[in-house]
């Protein structure tokens, strides 16, 4: 397949890299010209998080642009949620969305898809999540875990098709496991709250998952635990009261699939955009839980206070942190 990495950190360089590497035709757009060059230079220094560190370099076309690409098969988004809109507008005034292209978002949080139809319509949009876990060390250096990660997709109306099968099975062969799911809503707010769970603990106490889940053997204060559960908790009501249809409500087995099979070094995408002093998606993750609660009058004052004081860390990274 050809296919397009719209946003090429570290989900969108570790599931490319594995795309390529399996012999589609991949192009990783990114925005970061260091980390492009790196690629086109060296290729993509990809290591395996699952199988001991296990590295190699992947050759891989990387852009800024999408200047002589032409029509892709597929476009996977995984820019910042809140760069989805404009993103998808500058694709569609390219080439590389034609009347054959599937778009699929694999982010974090919940708004992408609507983004995405809001500017192409919904007949190309398919869903979907994934549980491949990645992180950028440095320009064209990812550590990434999909072994064992499966990543689920499904059309926005729940029917199954054949070209989500198709797609499903490419995905696979390439390297990422992946399944069609009818409840791809669901999916989406089954990921939701595992990003909820750790996303902005991480992110306030600087912790990667080996500090929050004990994992280096040391005594893990349990508070954080607690709070890691209570904005589960407030999730869960929050999806019952709209409808949504969950794998699970047990806030506890949610808390610890976050980290299953992933690093001791491992830092979620809040935590890695605030040491970088960048902009979070916490507005659509623990946000979203606090707007769909206001719009069900359901309280949610932990995922209100997560949001809180992720802004402030970020107000702080942008007004005070040179002074």
């Amino acid at each position: 397949m050809k296919i397009c990495m719209l946003g090429s950190g570290s989900l969108g360089s570790t599931i490319g890299g594995t795309l390529a590497e399996a012999g589609n035709e991949v192009y990783l757009i990114d925005r970061w010209e260091e980390h492009v060059k790196a690629i086109n230079d060296k290729g993509l220094l990809l290591i395996d998080g699952a199988q001991d560190n296990h590295e190699r370099y992947i050759k891989v076309k990387a852009q800024t642009n999408y200047d002589n690409i032409g029509e892709a098969d597929l476009v996977i988004v995984l820019v910042k949620s809140f760069a989805t809109k404009k993103a998808i507008e500058e694709a569609k005034a390219s080439s590389i969305i034609g009347a054959n292209t599937l778009v699929m978002s694999l982010q974090n949080g919940l708004g992408n898809e609507e983004a995405i139809i809001e500017v192409i319509g919904k007949d190309q949009v398919i869903g979907g999540k994934t549980y491949v876990g990645g992180l950028l060390l440095e320009e064209g250096k990812v550590i990434g875990t999909t072994k064992g990660k499966y990543t689920y997709i499904g059309e926005v109306d729940g029917k199954i098709t054949d070209r989500i099968k198709h797609i499903a099975e490419e995905l696979t062969e390439s390297g990422i496991m992946t399944k069609v799911l009818p409840n791809i809503t669901g999916l989406i707010w089954d990921k939701l709250l595992i990003n909820v769970a750790a996303g902005a603990l991480c992110g306030v106490t600087r912790l990667p998952y080996g500090g929050l889940y004990d994992t280096y053997g040391h005594y893990v204060h349990p508070e954080l635990k607690q709070t890691g559960l209570a904005a589960i908790n407030e999730g869960i009501a929050v999806a019952k009261a709209n409808g949504i249809v969950l794998s699970t409500d047990d806030a506890e087995e949610i808390w610890y699939k976050t980290s299953a099979g992933l690093p001791d070094g491992f830092k979620t995408s809040i935590q890695q955009s605030l040491e970088k002093g960048a902009a979070t998606e916490i507005d659509y993750i623990n946000g979203a839980v606090v707007r769909w609660g206001k719009k069900s009058n359901v309280s949610t004052p932990v995922n209100e206070t997560l949001v809180a004081c992720v802004k402030g860390l970020e107000f702080w990274q942008q007004n005070y942190s040179n002074k």
